[in-house]
This record gives C-alpha cells, sequence and structure tokens, in this order.
C-alpha cells in the first residue's frame, strides 16, 4: 500500500513474505496467488506491497537471467502487486523445522554474504515500480556475536566496502539506486543502536544504513527517540523500518504457564530482562537469554520482552502484552515531524506458523486474512499519524537522493 507524508514523500507500507516457506521461484510465484491476491483483495487496495524474500539459490538464478526477473516482474505487476524491499536476512531455509541460530549464517565476514545480496540488489533493481525513488534490501547485524574479534571485524570491514562499491555499480548500469539496512537483533553483534553506531559509523552511508525493527528495539528497551536521535547523529540512515511487535511480561512469575506456550523449536526467542527504569544494560547475562526456555529456567529478575514476533492487531493472552506501545511511539517520531523519517516499512510477522495452537491459523485464507489485518492496523495508525492514502500511480514530489553518482576503487 501507498501512502504520502505531508512533505510529499511517498511511504511504501508491504508484508514481508518470510512468513511463507518457499524456496523456489515456482514456490514464490504460487505464494502471490495463494495469500498475496487474498490480502490484497481483503484491503480492498489496488496495490499490494511485498517485502519479497528470496532464497539464496533462487537470487543466483533470477540475479544470473534477465529474462526471469521481467517475467517474474510480470506475474507481480497482473496481481496488483509491487516490490520496493527484499528481506535478505534469512539465506535459505527461514521456515525449515530447526532454524535457531543458523538463521545468522553466512554472515558478513564471507563472500557468500556478499554475493547473495548484491543479486538481491540486481533483482529489486528490475522489480522496482517505474516511479520509486529507491529500493532497500535488509541484512543481518553483521553476524551473531559469538565468534567476534578484531580479525573478523577487519574481514567483515573488507567486505562491506566491497558491498558499497558493488551497490554503486548497479546504480551506475541501471540507474535506479539500492540500499542495505543492517538490522539490530538481540544477541548479535549489533544488537543496539548504540552498538550499530559504534560498528556502522565509518560504512558509506549512502549506500548503507540501518534497518529497524520495532520489536528488536522494544526488546534492547530502547526509546525510540533516544534511539532514532542517536542515528541522526551518527549519520546513519534509517533506509527500513519493520514494524513488528514483541512480546512483552511485566511479571513474569505469574506468567510463567503462559510464556511456556510461546516455547518453540524453530525460531531463537532472545529475552531481555529490566529490573525498573535505568537498570543495568538488559544485554547483561544477568539480564539476558538467548531463547525463551532458558530465559525460563534462569527466572530472570524484573520485566521481559521476548524476540517473539506477535501479530500486530492481536493482543496476546493475559497476562501477557506486546510492545506495541513502542511500535506507535518509534512511528510517531518518524513521521509526525515536518520530513518523514524513512519511506519503506514492511510489517514483519514471520511467526505465524508456531504461535501457540490456540492463535494460529487453520488455513491459507486464514492466514492471509491475519495478514490483512496486520496491515489495516499498521495504516490506520500511519494515517492517524497524518500520512494520507496514495493511489499507484506517479510518485509526486520526492526527497532527493544522491545515490547515482559513481565511485572509482
Amino acid at each position: 500500500m501507498r501512502l504520502r507524508h505531508a512533505d510529499g514523500q511517498l511511504v511504501h507500507l508491504s508484508y514481508c513474505t518470510n512468513v511463507h516457506p518457499a524456496e523456489d521461484l515456482a514456490g514464490v510465484v504460487e505464494q502471490l496467488d495463494t495469500y498475496a491476491v487474498r490480502i490484497r483483495q481483503g484491503l480492498d487496495a489496488d496495490v499490494l506491497g511485498l517485502g519479497l524474500w528470496l532464497a539464496a539459490p533462487v537470487a543466483a538464478g533470477l540475479g544470473a537471467d534477465p529474462r526471469a526477473r521481467r517475467r517474474l516482474r510480470a506475474e507481480l505487476d497482473a496481481r496488483g502487486l509491487e516490490v520496493v524491499t527484499l528481506n535478505g536476512f534469512p539465506y535459505q531455509a527461514f521456515q525449515a523445522p530447526v532454524v535457531k541460530k543458523a538463521v545468522y549464517e553466512p554472515d558478513w565476514t564471507t563472500r557468500e554474504r556478499l554475493v547473495y545480496t548484491l543479486n538481491l540488489a540486481t533483482i529489486l533493481v528490475d522489480l522496482l515500480p517505474d516511479d520509486a525513488v529507491r529500493g532497500s534490501v535488509s541484512t543481518l547485524p553483521l553476524a551473531w556475536r559469538e565468534p567476534w574479534d578484531e580479525r573478523r571485524a577487519g574481514r567483515a570491514a573488507g567486505v562491506l566496502a566491497e558491498l558499497a562499491n558493488g551497490l554503486t555499480e548497479i546504480a551506475w548500469l541501471s540507474g535506479r539506486a539500492v540500499r542495505v539496512g543492517f538490522e539490530p537483533e538481540p544477541g548479535c553483534v549489533v544488537e543496539s543502536t548504540t552498538q550499530a553506531v559504534a560498528q556502522l559509523s565509518r560504512v558509506d552511508t549512502d549506500r548503507l544504513g540501518i534497518c529497524l525493527d520495532l520489536a528488536h528495539l522494544a526488546c534492547a528497551w530502547e526509546e525510540p527517540a533516544e534511539a532514532l536521535a542517536r542515528l541522526r547523529t551518527a549519520g546513519l540512515p534509517v533506509v527500513k523500518v519493520q514494524v513488528s511487535a514483541a512480546l512483552a511480561a511485566a511479571d513474569p512469575v505469574a506468567a510463567v504457564d503462559t510464556l511456556r506456550g510461546y516455547v518453540e523449536p524453530r525460531f531463537m526467542h532472545q529475552t531481555r530482562a529490566r529490573a525498573c527504569a535505568g537498570a543495568a544494560d538488559p544485554a547483561d547475562p544477568a539480564h539476558a537469554a538467548d531463547d525463551l526456555d532458558e530465559a525460563l529456567d534462569a527466572e530472570l529478575p524484573g520485566s521481559w520482552r521476548v524476540h517473539y514476533h506477535v501479530p500486530l492487531h492481536a493482543v496476546p493472552a493475559p497476562p501477557l502484552e506486546s510492545t506495541v506501545p513502542v511500535l506507535r511511539d518509534a512511528l510517531r517520531e518518524l513521521f509526525s515531524g515536518p520530513v518523514a523519517g524513512c519511506d519503506h516499512l514492511d510489517v514483519e510477522t514471520y511467526t505465524w506458523g508456531v504461535l501457540p495452537a490456540a492463535q494460529r491459523p487453520e488455513s491459507d485464507e486464514e492466514l492471509a486474512a491475519g495478514i490483512a489485518a496486520e496491515l489495516a492496523f499498521a495504516r490506520d495508525e500511519l494515517t492517524a499519524l497524518g500520512l494520507a492514502p496514495a493511489p499507484a500511480g506517479p510518485a509526486g514530489p520526492t526527497a532527493p537522493t544522491p545515490l547515482l553518482r559513481r565511485r572509482d576503487g
């Protein structure tokens, strides 16, 4: 869906397709009819945005075949679907029975991650709507925190320089700009905006920036206004926002039985606790666990926020809550001012298939309806901040982008 900010910028709202398990191009196209068309129709939208996820083998094939990219674009156009952003965090097999820490591999010390991301950028320039200002690709925050040392950091810095050069070349050859956003996540080298500034302040910020996942922001116990001010001061652009909400428990002891219903084998559910305002860093081992079952066993002191993406529009079973208040604060900071803070928003609830049984969709139709409800929720939050629905068509006034200048070396 498209919305217009008061400054004239076109703001794209999409949903991330990493909730679907397709691992080949035929499966990707099939999910357009199974889910995306139903969602668009349910929202009565003239165009629906997708934050497309393409597994590495699919990306390699599309990246090498311009005709296949044109066919995929035609499939999207025929269904009233558009793509301005790709999710490049999971490499492949994201909906496998067990994912856990495998989602962080390969990391940004490897050429495999570089090649995958540049393939995605190559694909995206051919999928972008003609009136889109630019594209974005979200990616992991360098690596899982262990092992990490100066040698690995130096290697990653070299790979990121190659990434920026590759994006420059793609922009030069295609006339379309793509930026890559690193997504702070609990347990990773970059968990918070403070760590993002420390690790990424020297990157090429014309090409690289931050993907701000609002569930992760909440799990780091960051205040949105302070976090966004920190990024602005450092000159790190927010190239994409993942509109998501985490699970929260003000009193985990009272909620222990309900929390156990969220323990599942597929994904990591990093848990961060805070005893009170101004308490120690919630990433400290005394206040942190790498998965929900570990947090329950350790009985972490204080209130909990759990890296478990929950549907935006549905309140978790009491006494649990969600971090939707943090989401609202972040959207207000980004969009209530005179200039839009980001133009790519992606609803990313990839956990529908592992929710407790009573909350889990039982059919494709139910999943499509749930995703449509999330998108409607996000749209309504944005229109309450003054953004206006914008029909498909010419983008009108846009923010200038400097991304087409070529850099040598």
